[in-house]
């Protein structure tokens, strides 16, 4: 019974969390660490994955630390965060951060250097600004594969809370698991396990759905036929300058 808890024992347990009032607080504590590490990781991870995709030089200087850092697990760091941060929040926020961060990085750094340069230096002849241009040429482009790498990072988020809640916590889903494991409560094990498995399938199925006309809207740039890409490349050189900068005579 101590291994293989039977599923009214489970059940059980289960309510006498919720009963007790610490369910609620550990599920917000694990889900405001999980959303803001996912949040901020994910920020960081597009908007460096952006700039080491256009840019040479920026890409010479942090590509190949990150490729350094990258297979480093984020439970590697839990001794080293907390001599940094003690237990406080911010080393747990850190661990889901370094979690999420590379893998967002790595697929917008790759799709970003998918995007048809063509396009780009198409965009840059009829005069276009090159923030819109990373706006409406390079990040839709790029779109696919950024949505490609925060659907990983919703797994990754809650591998890495793991580790986070075990780096000292005072609230949490997984803190709960191992308090349970240390007084031999195996149902409550059980359902926290149950718990933790649920939470994140239901965030990766909604998340799978919401960005599809997106991806598509992304993808679509690389379907335009050679007339249908000028013409949208005019339209935004003509949004910015008010007249297309090439001559009638140096148009395509």
């Amino acid at each position: 019974m101590v291994l293989f808890p039977p599923p009214t024992v489970v059940a059980a347990a289960v309510l006498e969390w919720i009963r007790s009032g610490q369910f609620l607080g550990d599920l917000l504590a694990s889900l405001f660490r999980v959303t803001t590490g996912f949040i901020v990781g994910g920020a960081l991870g597009i908007l460096l994955g952006i700039l080491t995709g256009q840019f040479p030089v920026i890409s010479s200087l942090l590509s190949p630390l990150f490729h350094i850092l990258r297979p480093i697990p984020p439970i590697a760091f839990v001794p080293i965060v907390i001599l940094w941060f003690g237990l406080s929040e911010a080393g747990k926020l850190f661990l889901v951060v370094w979690g999420v961060f590379f893998t967002v990085w790595l697929s917008t750094h790759i799709g970003v250097q998918k995007v048809d340069r063509g396009l780009i230096r198409a965009a840059l002849m009829l005069g276009t600004p090159r923030r819109q241009m990373l706006q409406e040429i390079v990040l839709l482009g790029a779109l696919p594969y950024i949505v490609v790498g925060l659907r990983t990072a919703v797994s990754i988020s809650f591998y890495t809370l793991v580790a986070a809640e075990l780096a000292g916590a005072f609230a949490g889903i997984v803190y709960r698991i191992e308090i349970a494991q240390q007084n031999l409560q195996t149902g409550q094990v059980m359902g926290g396990l149950a718990a933790l498995r649920s939470w994140p399938t239901g965030c990766f199925r909604r998340l799978q759905n919401v960005p599809s006309g997106g991806a598509d809207v992304g993808t679509s740039i690389d379907h335009e036929t050679g007339s249908g890409k000028l013409a949208r490349l005019r339209r935004i050189g003509t949004e910015t300058t008010g007249h297309s900068s090439l001559k009638p005579e140096h148009r395509f």
